[in-house]
């Protein structure tokens, strides 16, 4: 069914207000415009424009190589695909079915060592030191090998891509020989009747373990003078760049340090405007604009000059543009981060940051881990999952764990049918009269749920638990948030020994934070205690209700605290308390 789709086009639409999206797709275009070389992509987007105006669609991208076309003081790497391409089409097609097949999993590849990072930064840091830029964007490719994907496989794909970054500006387009996957939360430009706007996104914060902590997360962001700084940098780069085509005194910055939530990080925006002048081109407009400066830093052509010194391959369409040209030639093109493109049976996905003179190793490196957090969440199929004790017919704290799950959906943009999943457990619960069972309730990408039962035996008294010998870090901290069935990390750190019961985990920060199964209760100067979502970990229903009852409060327990602890308990809603001890 999807074969016959060569473009999806699913993007916000600037200044709507009843928050409209143009969501089209687009069958095998009636031509494509191609430019291999720099004196090609001008003349290329005057194609464009005139097509457009002779009320046809064009659909494309340009590379971040193509901006030697506009400057050749813009340094760039040998390109590695045409620097420009776009499908012209007469008409759109109704948005397709869901793909039957599904979406392939993947396995990413980091390209750039840490040792290799930390080299990177310390150059960039050199160089802003001595005033050569005050910002770069710094990026390296992941790489994963699915080899031939069928249409199906792709579209499939782009789907969970979008599921795991809704919103924003998402675009899939198949050039033949590649295929681009983008789902951009960055607007480049929105241009209609001469109004131009650009939408820079610069500053990140990772979102929070619960609601009080996303909310001081925002707040920092806002207020963060580093993440501020990296904004205004750019949105001042952008005024520039668009007063080149803009009236005089058009420019303006109505919004500034807009919080944008995404389902990982927290970014921040800004928003500038202009009125074009008179008989501006669209090839006037990326002359003056590409690529953006968000993804290069400033002053552009010496950060391009570092970044190609510092990065040994091509960005390729990462960091370049792709966008839609409608008939009558309103014209909205994303800044194409969160973007995989499939050439040659291999997937890559860019990742990066802005670097700026107080910007440390450490946090940038952790900020690549949150940002690429959407791309793991698209890259293997997972259902969301609870477990719940089913004993002589009644399921234990079963609003509550409905409760945890319905967030779970809202969060991973599941379907959520409270009346099926109850149906769904009560069928089970009919079919299990008597008796102890662990009851596996799953809810997958669909919003399909299953449930299943199997036969439990009474929880121990007492269990031994074995410390983890290295920090545990998910890559993407929402797997640790929320119960799935996506649990490589807890099972890297299974019981090694003998007769153990479970792991206990700590964090980088050596923070104990809950076990593999459970949560960790632990007595500590005469009073019981367990470590706050913060430090990163499952809200536990049975944790949750025995904060409620008072047996618990929160604190934050280090391993070095470990000692002092005169008691300890794995608590979890299956098994309940139980006592254990710390080999």
């Amino acid at each position: 069914m999807t074969a016959s789709v060569s473009a999806l086009i699913d993007f916000s639409t600037p200044g709507s207000p009843d928050g409209a999206r143009l969501r089209h797709a687009f069958g095998t275009p009636r031509e494509t415009l191609v430019a291999h070389t720099p004196d090609k992509v001008r003349p290329l987007l005057d194609a464009v424009q005139a097509h457009a105006r002779q009320g046809r669609w064009c659909v494309g991208y340009l590379r971040y190589e193509a901006a030697s076309a506009f400057d050749p003081a813009l340094a760039v790497h040998a390109a590695d695909g045409p620097l420009a391409w776009f499908g012209v089409h007469d008409g759109t097609r109704p948005w397709p079915a869901p793909a039957e097949e599904a979406a392939p999993s993947l396995q990413w590849d980091d390209t750039l060592t840490r040792p290799a990072f930390d080299r990177a930064m310390a150059e960039i840091h050199r160089a802003i030191a001595a005033g050569a830029l005050y910002q770069l964007n710094y990026t390296a490719p992941l790489q994963a090998q699915p080899g031939a994907l069928s249409d199906d496989a792709r579209h499939a794909l782009f789907a969970a891509l979008q599921r795991a970054q809704p919103g924003g500006y998402a675009a899939f387009i198949d050039a033949g020989d590649e295929q681009l996957l983008s789902v951009s939360p960055e607007l480049f430009f929105d241009w209609r009747e001469r109004r131009l706007l650009a939408r820079p996104m610069k500053g990140t914060a990772a979102r929070g373990a619960n609601a009080e902590a996303d909310a001081a997360a925002a707040a920092w962001l806002r207020s963060s003078a580093k993440e501020r700084a990296e904004n205004v940098m750019i949105v001042d780069l952008l005024r520039n760049d668009m007063s080149r085509v803009a009236e005089p005194f058009s420019v303006r910055v109505p919004r500034l340090f807009h919080t944008q939530a995404l389902p990982t990080v927290w970014q921040m925006t800004s928003d500038v405007e202009a009125r074009t002048r008179a008989g501006c081109s669209l090839a006037d407009l990326f002359a003056a604009l590409f690529p953006c400066g968000s993804v290069t830093g400033a002053p552009k052509v010496a950060a391009m000059r570092l970044i190609r010194d510092l990065e040994p391959v091509p960005r390729g369409i990462y960091c370049g543009a792709v966008g839609v040209v409608q008939p009558g030639g309103a014209a909205t093109f994303n800044v194409p981060i969160r973007t995989v493109t499939l050439q040659g049976g291999t997937a890559r996905c860019g990742i990066g940051s802005g670097i700026t003179a107080d910007a440390g190793t450490d946090g940038e490196w952790q900020e690549w881990r949150h940002k690429r957090a959407f791309l793991e969440r698209a890259s293997a199929p997972f259902a969301l999952l609870e477990t719940l004790a089913l004993e002589d017919g009644q399921l234990r704290h079963r609003e509550a764990h409905l409760a945890r799950m319905a967030a779970a959906a809202a969060h991973f943009a599941y379907p959520w049918d409270a009346q099926a999943v109850a149906q769904c457990l009560d069928v089970l619960r009919a079919a299990h009269p008597e008796g102890l069972w662990r009851v596996r309730l799953l809810l997958d990408a669909r919003g399909r749920s299953q449930a299943q039962a199997f036969a439990q035996e009474a929880a121990p008294s007492r269990v031994r638990l074995q410390l983890a010998d290295r920090p545990f870090e998910a890559t993407d901290s929402e797997f640790v948030r929320f119960k799935t069935t996506r649990r490589a990390h807890y099972e890297a750190f299974a019981p090694t020994r003998a007769g153990v019961f479970d792991t206990l985990l700590w964090n980088r920060h050596g923070e104990l934070t809950e076990t593999t199964r459970g949560n960790i209760a632990l007595q500590l100067d005469g009073r019981w205690v367990t470590p706050p979502l913060y430090c990163g970990l499952l809200g536990g229903i049975g944790r949750a209700q025995t904060l409620a009852e008072g047996r618990l409060a929160e604190a934050v327990v280090r391993v070095e605290d470990l000692p002092r602890v005169q008691a300890m308990a794995f608590v979890n809603s299956l098994r309940g308390w139980i006592e254990a001890d710390l080999d």
